[in-house]
């Protein structure tokens, strides 16, 4: 047991190397453009609107697919009247306040970890990000459970309670509904993969000595 956390302690005393830190940077940096591109987005197709309403959802709102006759989002609230479903609402959203609070601090934590130069932070800023990302799924998971499963009795249309796609494609009443990750997702992934590239990478130059007297942060 000792054997294993003296181990534990000198991996986690690792310094980082130039290459491990330029990598941790390029992965910060993917972060920025979580804010300006969608994390997820649906898109509904009827015959009715053969060519799909859009639903665009950002770290910090939603965002409905315009054009110069309609607003896709306004389309969608009024079919979710028909059949039961509460009006997709900012407002109901607190994931609008805390995802990008959490960007903007797992950016920080990363430049951190570039300036103090020590694996312990690489790994802690790794790990807290995976936990955010779970959670985050999660969280949308059980948004669109709620939705589809709380219906107004009283509605117009009648219709099963049912789970929104997450993933993939799903017919719901005339609708046929796709449920796919936006650019904002994938950018939060690389950042995850590059941060693990990073540990790699530090691992790597310490073993081969690369890591020069000055550079242990």
């Amino acid at each position: 047991m000792e054997r294993f956390l003296e181990r534990a302690n000198r991996f986690f005393d690792l310094p980082l190397g130039v290459r491990s830190r330029v990598v941790l940077l390029v992965a910060a940096l993917l972060l920025i453009p979580t804010y300006l591109f969608p994390l997820w987005q649906m898109t509904l197709y009827s015959n009715q609107f053969p060519d799909g309403l859009r639903l665009y959802i950002y770290s910090h709102g939603l965002e409905g697919g315009r054009s110069p006759r309609r607003d896709d989002l306004r389309e969608i609230n009024t079919l979710n009247h028909y059949i039961g479903m509460r009006p997709l609402l900012e407002s109901d959203f607190s994931e609008f306040k805390w995802i990008p609070l959490m960007v903007g601090v797992f950016f920080i934590l990363a430049l951190r970890a570039i300036v103090i130069g020590k694996m312990s932070n690489l790994v802690d800023t790794t790990v807290l990000f995976m936990y955010f990302g779970l959670f985050s799924f999660w969280s949308f998971y059980r948004r669109l459970f709620e939705y589809g499963h709380n219906l107004d009795p009283t509605a117009p249309v009648k219709v099963s309670p049912f789970m929104p796609p997450l993933f993939g494609s799903q017919q719901i009443a005339n609708f046929r509904v796709h449920s796919y990750p936006g650019a904002a997702s994938f950018f939060m992934v690389g950042f995850f993969i590059l941060s693990l590239v990073a540990i790699w990478i530090a691992t790597k130059e310490r073993r081969f000595g690369e890591i020069g007297p000055g550079m242990a942060g």
